[in-house]
């Protein structure tokens, strides 16, 4: 969920996340005998981890008081090993970075991708997967390059940075919905030609909503000189996604990365993928440009991002 919002916008959300996330440090949710190692990782409330997430299946949904879905069930297993627990907080894609920024929450999870402007004002984690970039396209039709995309009716979610994509496209005309199935629901009545969502989105509307007659096609990503020649175009290629923190969690990014990164090497990773329909080869591969983007701005110079291809 590559989603860019107005200042406007991300602040007025900010209304969005409960009163009581507004209290920060108050102890009175805090678990009992929490140890003084998961004390110091320096959450709101020692031993709680508040989470900012949009319902936004498979990767987050809220069933009671757990986070569910991919993102849900990767910073559970994180969770649990650091001795927190997870308390959700609903809201949408603007409030949960609004929320981060003002550290009304320790986290927000849920395919938020990684950009040098966002992570001036918060921590990434090391990145849990990447995102292929996944189109939704009535069966029958098929659309390869960028090229193809020409002039035709493209949608997806407002704020997603496939926004600046699609209007980029020479004669495409822009459809943006509160959601994704506002482009779903267009793209099965003929009104848009492709919806851009994310992979895992797509497979699963296939599964539940057979009357859409859609599939899913990965778009060939441009090439470097394209990019260059329109830098709104980088959004058509595979993103990294992050956890995204407060940035004086310094703590607790570190502590969350370092179990992402145990996931890999331990085939967890792969194996939640799996579990909602993902190819790990696809989503836990990095494209050649994730070290580089990251390296000198948020990471040391010679980091290198989680892959199971070197596992």
């Amino acid at each position: 969920m590559i989603r860019v919002r107005s200042l406007v916008a991300a602040l007025s959300a900010v209304l969005l996340i409960p009163t009581a996330a507004a209290c920060g440090s108050g102890d009175d949710d805090a678990p009992k005998n929490v140890s003084a190692k998961t004390a110091a990782l320096g959450t709101l409330t020692p031993g709680v981890i508040k989470v900012a997430v949009q319902p936004y299946a498979p990767y987050t949904s809220v069933q009671g008081d757990r986070i569910v879905g991919l993102d849900g069930d990767i910073l559970n297993y994180a969770a649990k090993k650091l001795g927190l627990e997870v308390k959700p907080q609903v809201t949408d894609f603007a409030g949960m970075l609004a929320g981060v920024q003002s550290r009304r929450v320790d986290i927000t999870i849920g395919g938020v991708a990684w950009s040098a402007d966002r992570q001036k004002q918060g921590l990434f984690t090391d990145p849990p997967y990447y995102s292929p970039p996944a189109m939704a396209v009535r069966s029958g039709k098929t659309y390869k390059t960028v090229e193809d995309l020409e002039g035709l009716d493209l949608g997806t979610v407002e704020g997603y940075v496939w926004v600046k994509s699609i209007q980029a496209v020479p004669g495409a005309k822009l459809h943006a919905y509160p959601d994704a199935n506002g482009v779903l629901d267009d793209l099965g009545a003929g009104r848009v030609d492709v919806g851009f969502l994310d992979p895992l989105i797509i497979i699963a509307a296939q599964k539940e909503r057979p009357e859409l007659k859609i599939e899913t096609q990965y778009l060939t990503p441009p090439t470097a000189a394209q990019v260059e020649a329109k830098p709104a175009y980088a959004y058509f290629q595979p993103y990294q996604t992050g956890f995204y923190l407060p940035k004086q969690a310094t703590k607790l990014e570190q502590a969350i990365s370092a179990q992402i990164d145990a996931m890999y090497a331990n085939g967890e990773m792969a194996k939640l993928v799996k579990k909602y329909g993902g190819d790990p080869e696809q989503f836990l591969t990095p494209a050649a440009d994730v070290a580089t983007a990251r390296r000198g701005v948020d990471r040391p110079r010679d980091w290198t991002p989680p892959s199971v291809a070197t596992q």
